[in-house]
């Protein structure tokens, strides 16, 4: 970092503890606010927006509703990282995270199907595509506030801190809906995989209304940031661009499709292990497309359970990729994804200690992809486009990998006659896409983030400016 001019006052710094929880709770504000609607979207949405069609119909349905936030995602990405590239990190994220948590609240408070008819369902659609356009501008947001502050060496360790949000979310949505599960259950001699009709009633809002108050907290934690000083350099050496999208696509493009397909695997692999695993292991085994049969409860916590796993191998994977390197790290993990895709049905075969395995390997193997990606992606672009390049590929990727991944799944879920295999073998497909994206890249540790001839690398001994190459 350059010495400050004699006779000038020092650029404000953000403490190091209020860098780490401001990148940490947006994002699980915004991972909760996903997997409230994605539990809902399996669990009572089906009933309350889709009473019309036949049961795999009805979740389909439910399931283009959440697919249609990743549609909405790229297009706040572009948006959200034109505000975040020409006018600051903190401002934008602000607006992000206000965004998102109206959404999430106003889901809370809709009519019914039975109440509105397709009014109703239009109303969630819509606000499932604001959820989608703020969260295009929520991550990459928190991505850059924790990496552009990260001491030197630690960049990888910083940035994993916003991916830490993705199992907190999980487990605080998935923890309350089991709460009003317990205090609203089933009826005696009901099938104890269904909600009770007081939990279609209202209990299934409480988690989305709830949300309000996360949000108040994150807010007044995002407004005592300080902007970066990487960003405050390029801005003072004039070096803003006006039109962000413009640039990082005719200077960038290949960073972009690179970024884009190495977070292909980790997207498909987070949504079939949180979303489709959910339909599959409460699906009855005597269905028409038989599943595990868990009731509700037994499976969740199974998958929390899971999740632990996902949260502490996230914070395992900075100290790994800082050491041996985001693209070495990496490939390794994601070979082991092919390998883990192949093993899904013999796994589950095992019974219930298997499944246990299944979801705790998968969770694992999430941590450890989804950790180094908070550095990586801000990694290949230059601070100028960077909130844009980065929100994009992590966005652009969504669509790829889980906009499709609920459809695909349940498609080799039913070709296989309810035997997961299939959707295995399309798991291992995608990692073989991402593998061969990190073999075409170049390593990112040692890539400067500020543009400028003072830049700092987090390696003294290299100097590189942020372009994707090493």
């Amino acid at each position: 970092m350059p010495a400050p001019v004699p006779g000038t006052a020092p650029t404000p710094v953000n403490p190091r503890s209020r860098v780490l929880v401001a990148s940490l709770i947006g994002t699980t504000i915004e991972f909760y606010d996903f997997y409230i609607y994605a539990t809902a979207a399996v669990l009572v949405f089906p009933q309350l927006f889709f009473p019309d069609s036949d049961p795999t119909t009805a979740l389909l349905s439910s399931f283009a509703v959440f697919g249609a936030a990743m549609v909405a995602r790229p297009v706040g990405a572009v948006v959200f990282g034109h505000l975040g590239d020409r006018l600051g990190r903190k401002k934008t994220l602000v607006v992000s995270l206000l965004t998102m948590g109206v959404a999430t609240f106003l889901i809370g408070v809709l009519p019914t199907y039975a109440q509105a008819g397709w009014v109703a369902t239009a109303l969630l659609v819509l606000m499932r595509l604001a959820q989608g356009f703020a969260l295009g501008g929520e991550w990459s947001g928190a991505a850059l506030v924790a990496t552009e502050n990260a001491p030197s060496g630690k960049r990888a360790l910083y940035g994993t801190f916003p991916q830490l949000g993705a199992p907190l979310g999980f487990i605080i949505g998935n923890g309350l809906f089991l709460l009003m599960g317990a205090l609203l259950p089933s009826a005696a001699g009901a099938d104890p995989s269904q909600p009770s009709d007081a939990f279609l009633v209202w209990g299934w809002r409480v988690p989305f209304l709830f949300s309000a108050v996360m949000v108040a907290i994150g807010l007044w934690v995002r407004s005592r940031l300080v902007e970066s000083a990487v960003f405050t350099r390029t801005r003072a050496a004039g070096g803003v661009r006006r039109l962000p999208l413009a640039t990082v696509v005719r200077g960038h493009g290949r960073q972009l499709v690179l970024g884009t397909f190495i977070m292909l695997a980790t997207y498909v692999l987070f949504y079939l292990m949180t979303t489709f695993s959910l339909s599959y292991g409460r699906a009855a085994k005597n269905a028409a497309v038989p599943g595990l049969g868990y009731g509700y409860t037994t499976f969740v916590l199974m998958l929390i359970f899971g999740v632990l796993f996902f949260a502490a191998f996230t914070l395992v994977s900075g100290p790994l990729a800082d050491r041996y390197g985001r693209r070495t790290t990496l490939i390794r993990v994601t070979a082991a994804i092919v390998v883990f895709g192949l093993v899904w049905a013999p796994l589950i075969g095992l019974g219930t200690l298997g499944v246990v395995l299944w979801l705790v390997l998968g969770f694992t193997l999430m941590g450890l992809t989804f950790g180094p990606m908070g550095a990586l992606l801000p990694e290949l672009f230059p601070t100028s486009v960077r909130y844009t390049g980065s929100g994009i590929s992590y966005n652009v990727s969504s669509i790829l990998g889980a906009a499709v991944a609920p459809f695909i799944a349940v498609a080799l879920w039913e070709a296989g006659d309810g035997s997961p295999w299939l959707v295995g073998l399309y798991l291992s497909a995608m990692a073989l896409l991402t593998l061969t994206a990190l073999l075409l890249g170049k390593e990112t540790r040692h890539v400067s983030l500020d543009d400028g001839e003072t830049a700092r690398t987090d390696d003294p001994a290299r100097s590189v400016t942020a372009t994707g190459g090493s």
